[in-house]
């Protein structure tokens, strides 16, 4: 499983429920990544995409606490026991883990690799991605060349878990 995420230089990812920055060139590449993949979200942070609609293209596996939600064109589970249970269906490198911060909490320690598009400076947050620097079970495996987007610095990183739990 993969964790994939945009975050900046205090692991920011989020403010009221919303990216912090769109940057289309890692908008295409999270698009290339993922796309004919299972990616895994939240209620909320599935609110945030155009219309509220699951991302076309892609298996859609949402988590609400919530019985009575549902979504066309994507499958709801309604408790950490159940996602494990449905991910089992699907070859763990096709899986994605795509925010947001309580999903990522929750998902973190079965991944085996993240992808973070690491952002040279510090937004106001109020959602943050956990700070894979300060854990001892992930190492960064690469690091990018440095890119340039309307004056933003950016970098891709790859992390590595060094013990993934199994789902099962």
């Amino acid at each position: 499983m993969i964790a994939i995420a945009s975050a900046d230089r205090k692991w920011g990812i989020g403010l009221k429920d919303q990216l912090l920055v769109r940057i289309p060139s890692d908008m295409k590449n999270f698009r290339e990544l993922t796309l004919g993949h299972v990616v895994v979200l939240g209620r909320k942070t599935m609110s945030g995409f155009p219309n509220g609609m699951p991302l076309s293209g892609r298996t859609n596996i949402i988590l609400s606490r919530k019985k009575e939600f549902t979504v066309r064109g994507g499958i709801v589970v309604n408790s950490k026991e159940e996602l494990l249970e449905e991910l089992k269906k699907y070859p763990s490198d096709e899986i994605f883990i795509i925010g947001g911060d309580s999903i990522y909490k929750m998902m973190l320690p079965y991944c085996d690799k993240a992808i973070i598009t690491r952002i040279d400076y510090a937004y106001e947050a109020d959602t943050h991605f956990p700070d894979l620097e300060a854990d001892p079970d992930w190492v960064l495996e690469e690091e990018g060349e440095e890119e340039t987007c309307f004056s933003i610095e950016y970098r891709y990183e790859t992390y590595r878990n060094l013990s993934p739990l199994p789902l099962g």
